[in-house]
């Protein structure tokens, strides 16, 4: 991306709206092991989410059929119109002992969310493109939880070890520089940033698909940043969804609590040590046409005139309780939730 990523808060807010790109935060609604999108109906799923948005995310959501700004009461997300669910797995730590610990959030700068993810709704760098809003029902996915190699991972998928909370100095746009494609394999003393990208192009048709990715593409030729072109199978150009997931891994450094291998501690929920699993899930629920009010009106950073804001404490009073009732890794666990 050309996104000059978060020095102090306020470049951010600069560069948001120098680049089009709405980026707000959005609180965790909850933690569960349910997933409506690869797992629909199934109580438990195979692996445990961390997932934000609208509270009426359950286990089974039909396309259409269900509707989420009709059916929730409020959404984790601080723009107020926003009631998709956003979800991905959640990070543990696995002491020397084995026993496993789950690994916390943390708001992102300039951001007065509660854990949860920062969601950025990227128009693109072309001010007279058009961008065409996700209809409702739209759902996609990126990644693959059961990936264990760096050469089958899709593009835009990566971690970034920060030297500090202020994340400074700055490390340059996402996926570049020293970021990397598997777990970070030393103490960071800022924690993580996690970036997940979606595709930007469309088919104009499905809302989902059996793989729930063949509906959706990479540009042809070029890039999303450059401006390249959708596939003519894929010819509408959609926002690009990044998420990033700021994790608190600083209670984790004590290399003393490490595998006596040296060899790093950290694993995905779908117990994968590797960090290629990494993947994230998206399921659309705006209200009515504010999404394209968004786009067409260029809105950027978390305060958009066409778009109605909540205050980040209702954002973080929107609280789901968990469907599947089991310890997440609070205290710790002798085995991964599921495993």
């Amino acid at each position: 991306m050309l996104l000059k990523s978060l020095l102090p808060a306020a470049a951010a807010v600069q560069m948001a709206a120098a680049q089009e790109l709405m980026r707000f935060g959005c609180s965790q609604l909850t933690l569960d092991r349910i997933d409506p999108l690869v797992e629909p109906g199934n109580m438990p799923s195979a692996h445990m989410h961390q997932i934000i948005g609208g509270n009426s995310l359950n286990a089974s959501m039909q396309p259409v059929d269900y509707d989420p700004p009709t059916v929730s009461t409020c959404t984790s997300c601080t723009y107020s119109e926003d009631f998709s669910n956003y979800w991905t797995a959640n990070l543990y730590f696995k002491a020397r002992n084995g026993s496993y610990k789950r690994v916390p959030q943390v708001a992102n700068l300039g951001l007065g969310v509660k854990a949860g993810m920062t969601i950025y709704y990227i128009r693109g760098y072309q001010p007279t493109a058009k961008v065409t809003a996700f209809p409702p029902g739209f759902r996609m996915l990126v990644g693959d939880p059961m990936n264990r190699q760096a050469s089958t991972m899709q593009k835009g998928l990566c971690y970034r070890c920060e030297a500090n909370m202020e994340q400074n100095p700055f490390g340059g746009a996402p996926c570049t520089g020293q970021d990397t494609q598997a777990f970070p394999a030393q103490p960071c003393g800022g924690g993580w940033r996690v970036t997940v990208h979606f595709p930007s192009c469309w088919d104009g048709k499905n809302l989902d698909s059996p793989d729930h990715k063949s509906h959706i593409a990479y540009p042809a030729s070029g890039t999303f940043e450059s401006g390249g072109p959708c596939p003519a199978t894929h010819p509408v150009k959609v926002p690009q969804i990044m998420y990033e997931i700021m994790i608190d891994t600083r209670a984790f450094n004590n290399k003393a609590e490490w595998p006596a291998d040296g060899s790093q501690p950290f694993v995905w929920s779908m117990n994968d040590t590797t960090g290629y699993g990494l993947h994230g899930d998206y399921l659309f629920g705006w209200q009515g046409d504010a999404l394209q009010r968004a786009m067409d009106g260029k809105c950027s950073g978390d305060r958009c005139a066409p778009l109605k804001r909540q205050t980040d404490q209702e954002a973080i009073n929107c609280i789901k309780g968990q469907s599947v009732k089991e310890e997440i890794g609070d205290q710790w666990l002798d085995h991964l939730p599921g495993w």
